[in-house]
């Protein structure tokens, strides 16, 4: 009689049918949801972190305290970069902002701001002319719409380079009456330049604040002096007839 060999096979059985798989279900649902959380993560911080700034370069920069007022002068290079001059071109307005604060030092408490001053650029193309229109606000006003600015000074230019250069100095600024002025406590003046895109249409403003183009921006500060310059006395004119010394 032959002899049979028998191999057997055993397989376990779950008591709770069908677990495994549901949990393989659940597992893979919760790892497509990880990654797709990451994704929107990801998007959202690429779209909420601002670009980095374009900083015009700063050529001059002088702070002048006389008996009358405190005054700024700052002359920058250049304030506009291609994707500006395209959209200039292309009929749409921009609004260049100077901001001018003065702050006095305080050891117990945040610096005090003395005063603030805001002056605003509008520039804007005009096709049948071919000339470039600049307007000035009124110092002072921050945080108005565009509409709201009140302009106080109108120039007209035929060359794009020759206006930028005018909206990116200031000369001589009033920032702060002398009457503001401590002598022998330490103030300083905090001034900025930008592009204000807040002012621009509502289409020019969707996802700009992340383009370094649109991101055009540059500060600084400067200690004031401790004591206001005296201007010198005028010379005084005296007429010396012919043969008569001179007193």
């Amino acid at each position: 009689m032959c002899r049979v060999e028998t191999t057997v096979f055993i397989t376990h059985a779950s008591t709770r049918p069908g677990l495994d798989g549901w949990v393989r279900r659940v597992v893979e649902r919760l790892s497509l949801w990880c990654v797709r959380a990451l994704v929107c993560v990801f998007v959202l911080t690429s779209l909420a972190a601002p670009a980095l700034a374009r900083e015009p370069e700063i050529q001059f920069v002088s702070l002048q305290r006389n008996t009358d007022a405190l005054t700024l002068t700052v002359r920058l290079g250049s304030v506009a970069t291609s994707a500006v001059e395209d959209a200039l071109l292309k009929g749409v307005p921009m609004y260049f902002v100077w901001q001018a604060d003065l702050y006095r030092d305080r050891w117990y408490w945040t610096d005090k701001r003395v005063s603030s001053v805001v002056r605003t650029f509008r520039l804007a193309y005009q096709p049948l002319t071919r000339r470039w229109r600049l307007s000035q606000a009124h110092d002072g006003v921050t945080g108005a719409g565009a509409a709201a600015l009140q302009y106080a000074l109108h120039q007209n230019f035929e060359s794009l380079d020759e206006v930028l250069a005018v909206v990116g100095r200031v000369s001589n600024w009033a920032i702060a009456d002398a009457t503001r002025l401590d002598d022998g406590v330490q103030q300083r003046v905090e001034w900025r330049f930008s592009l204000d895109l807040s002012l621009l249409p509502r289409p020019f403003q969707i996802g700009m604040a992340t383009q370094s183009d649109w991101n055009i921006e540059v500060d600084g500060r400067i200690n004031v002096p401790d004591h206001a310059t005296v201007d010198p006395p005028p010379a005084i004119a005296v007429e010396v007839k012919p043969g008569e010394p001179a007193r």
